[in-house]
């Protein structure tokens, strides 16, 4: 709307209310003015889990124009409430240069909580893999969580756009890097790409990789093997040297989550008929926080490739 067509606003620049500079208002006629923003091509809905009974927030982008003959990709994001903002802003992006990329941008779905805040307690539940030593009471969610994604958000997104069932990726960082590990070696076919950034693998004694050892027998049978990333912030670990760049926190030493990271992507590149791709890339100058931002942007390039 063009300012002058709004007739209130006529009424105040006759009447003089505004200053010689035309530019200063009072306060309480410039908080009104404001609105809430809104995220071009999101949508957002509350679901009640029929698995576990458990209350979701769902945020979708959804690109725009006709699918394309296989469908969208689709890349599901843990911890939505705090990913899908920056996911569904590079999904517009990758839209937008289609013809000189060739990329096909992706449908995001940020699974979240019904909560306004970045991250809730109950990803503690959701992203742990049971059987951790000192597990708490509230821990050890992961498998009903993942059976949440298939049997609850699966079929929603597929009602809500055409997507492509074998272009399907799972993103998620810290607890939710472990949740994305642990789906990878429990159900491999579950999603064509698997994105750990900054994954908690020390958590419960390093649990997680209890199931590493069963995934080549559960690949065998599949059409086409998964892909794996696994990032982690250059900061993430103790400095190689005094005053070298990395994290004074003793836990950084005591939870090695640049080593362990590296050292599974090594791991499983030493099996090359188990993955179709696995990487492991270093994020220069971030840490445990920081690295998530840049993590999405090279988990989206990783999956589209």
């Amino acid at each position: 709307m063009h300012f002058l067509s709004n007739p209130k606003r006529r009424r105040v620049l006759a009447s003089g209310a505004w200053s010689l500079a035309g530019l200063a208002c009072s306060p309480a006629s410039a908080a009104s003015d404001w609105q809430s923003a809104a995220l071009p091509l999101a949508r957002q809905r509350d679901i009640v889990s029929t698995v576990n009974g458990l209350r979701y927030r769902l945020f979708v982008g959804i690109p725009e124009g006709a699918a394309p003959a296989a469908g969208h990709p689709v890349l599901y994001a843990l911890d939505g409430n705090a990913t899908f903002p920056s996911l569904a802003l590079m999904a517009r992006s990758i839209a937008a240069r289609t013809r000189v990329t060739g990329q096909v941008a992706p449908v995001v779905v940020g699974i979240g909580y019904v909560t306004e805040r970045d991250y809730d307690q109950a990803r503690t539940r959701d992203y742990t893999p049971a059987g951790g030593q000192d597990a708490g009471p509230n821990e050890g969610g992961a498998d009903r969580f993942l059976d949440v994604i298939e049997q609850d958000i699966k079929p929603l997104v597929r009602a809500l756009a055409q997507v492509d069932p074998a272009r399907q990726a799972l993103f998620g960082h810290s607890y939710g890097g472990l949740c994305a590990l642990h789906a990878l070696f429990t159900r491999p076919a579950a999603f064509s790409t698997y994105i750990a950034a900054s994954p908690s693998i020390w958590y419960g004694g390093r649990i997680v990789l209890a199931s590493a050892g069963a995934l080549r027998q559960r690949v065998r049978a599949l059409p086409s093997k998964p892909s794996l990333l696994l990032t982690a912030g250059e900061l993430e670990r103790p400095p190689a040297a005094p005053g070298g760049a990395g994290s004074t926190n003793p836990a950084a030493a005591q939870r090695r989550m640049v080593e362990e990271a590296s050292e599974l992507a090594e791991r499983l590149q030493a099996t090359p008929d188990v993955l179709a791709r696995v990487r492991f890339q270093l994020l220069a100058g971030e840490n445990h926080g920081s690295a998530l931002f840049p993590a999405m942007a090279r988990g989206l390039e990783f999956f589209l490739a």
